[in-house]
């Protein structure tokens, strides 16, 4: 009896099964969908929630070319099938074919946007279907469809069309000349007017952009009214940042609410979507008592802001579709520290700067690069921490490295201790070490540049 196998195709994501019949002078008994045995080998997790059964009374019926705006896998109950499929999705791939003869011991992955024909070969033929997405007769609206008897794609049906059954509505598909390709599946970025988030769309300039006052990821009915039918990637880059200020009541308040409620929000949607979350965390989850941080060394937060992005981490990375990407002084287009010594050196200011906390800058341009780096290349799902490279630095080191590219001395910055910072304030309390272990992101293909080099880019750019 041959093994469970899975095959690929000259269609990329179209997968045929392999299924091994357990049969007797009974019959035979197969398992059509096996989740642990069937991910191991290369199928999708894909999550099916509908099953829908086709009964077939002649040979020679003749369903197609329809191309769903989810995922399904076929296997046949009874009889044989001739099956073809075409690629509709935008793309290079764009018309390509590949047929198949379905029995009950073949069953064929079909991905989003993939068109499926079935031509019955037996009386009585029977196949069944798991889909990841429950039909509704509004979903045909974004169905893409081709005509069966497309010249250029020359099916090489056993049964001629001529002699087969068909629907009316299948034989006034259109030629291929004349379809409209599937369109890849929807990015959002919540978040999208902060510095990040500004960034991630210079990147993704195709992408949904939802921010305040719009869109208020912390109200469950916002949230569960947008059409995340079609998302295929959810970048949250929303977060209360106001480190400081959450550790009042009023801020303590909205700081859970954005960083945690909010984010369970999200998570429900890419749950219910079968989503990948893409989360920005930080370096203040841990308590900056390590001199380096890795991916995998546990949660130690200190203030209240630490506190939420801890929780959000745990809520993103209970789902099988995610990336956390933890980073740290992040600098971009807006408000941050790097604008603020700039503006200072330009004023004539000679301030004081803590030089007893130590890290590195991440810019924004880099960030989003990394983000979008992971999702185009199918990195493994999980943790990954992302900042720029280069020596570990001070506030204090920094902020005279930014006078030295104005033109000011670096001597006119004075380092001082947090203590000495903190004297008659209420701050938050803050690691001493926020350096990030940068090791699996290389890993993944992905080398964050030097700080150094961004910070003159950026200095001469802001002035």
């Amino acid at each position: 009896m041959p093994e469970l196998a899975v095959r690929t195709t000259a269609i990329p994501g179209l997968l045929v099964l392999d299924l091994p019949l357990h049969g007797d002078d009974r019959g035979w008994f197969k398992e059509n969908w096996q989740r642990a045995k069937m991910t191991a080998l290369g199928l999708p997790d894909f999550g099916p929630v509908q099953h829908s059964v086709a009964h077939n009374t002649n040979a020679g019926v003749t369903r197609g070319f329809h191309a769903e705006p989810w995922d399904k896998l076929v296997s046949i109950a009874a009889g044989r099938v001739f099956g073809a499929w075409v690629d509709l999705r935008a793309g290079e791939g764009f018309g390509r074919l590949v047929t198949v003869e379905l029995g009950p011991e073949t069953a064929v992955f079909v991905p989003r946007g993939v068109a499926n024909s079935y031509q019955t070969l037996d009386h009585g033929t029977v196949y069944s279907y798991l889909v990841n997405e429950h039909w509704s007769r509004d979903s045909l609206a974004e169905y893409t469809y081709l005509n069966l008897a497309d010249p250029t794609v020359a099916v090489p049906w056993p049964i001629p069309l001529a002699e087969a059954t068909i629907s009316a509505a299948d034989a006034a598909h259109p030629q291929l000349q004349d379809v409209r390709p599937m369109p890849p599946l929807r990015t959002v970025i919540v978040g999208a007017n902060g510095q990040l988030g500004r960034a991630l769309q210079a990147l993704l300039p195709g992408a949904e952009l939802l921010d305040l006052p719009d869109f208020d990821c912390t109200d469950a009915a916002t949230v569960d009214a947008y059409p995340w039918r079609g998302v295929g990637t959810i970048i949250n880059a929303a977060a209360y940042t106001a480190v400081d200020a959450a550790e009042t009541p009023e801020g303590r308040r909205a700081c859970w609410a954005a960083n945690v409620a909010g984010v369970a929000n999200l998570c429900r949607a890419a749950t219910a979507h079968r989503s990948t979350l893409v989360h920005i965390s930080s370096d203040y989850v841990f308590d900056g008592t390590a001199e380096f941080h890795t991916e995998d060394e546990p949660f130690s937060p200190l203030g209240v802001y630490a506190q939420t992005k801890a929780a959000g981490d745990a809520l993103v990375g209970q789902l099988a579709r995610h990336y956390v990407v933890r980073t740290s002084w992040v600098i971009g287009d807006g408000r941050n520290f790097v604008r603020t010594m700039a503006d200072l050196a330009a004023k004539g200011v000679s301030p004081g700067v803590v030089d007893d906390q130590f890290g590195r800058l991440t810019f924004t341009a880099d960030l989003a690069a990394g983000i979008v780096h992971l999702l185009a290349g199918g990195a493994p799902f999980g943790t990954y921490n992302l900042s720029n490279d280069g020596p570990v630095q001070s506030w204090c080191d920094i902020a005279r490295e930014v006078f030295a590219l104005c033109g000011r001395s670096p001597e006119d910055v004075t380092g001082v201790s947090t203590e000495e910072y903190s004297a008659g304030k209420s701050p938050a309390p803050r690691p001493r070490h926020s350096t990030l272990d940068l090791a699996r992101i290389r890993a993944a293909g992905f080398t964050p540049a030097p700080a150094a080099q961004r910070l003159r880019t950026y200095v001469a750019e802001a002035s």
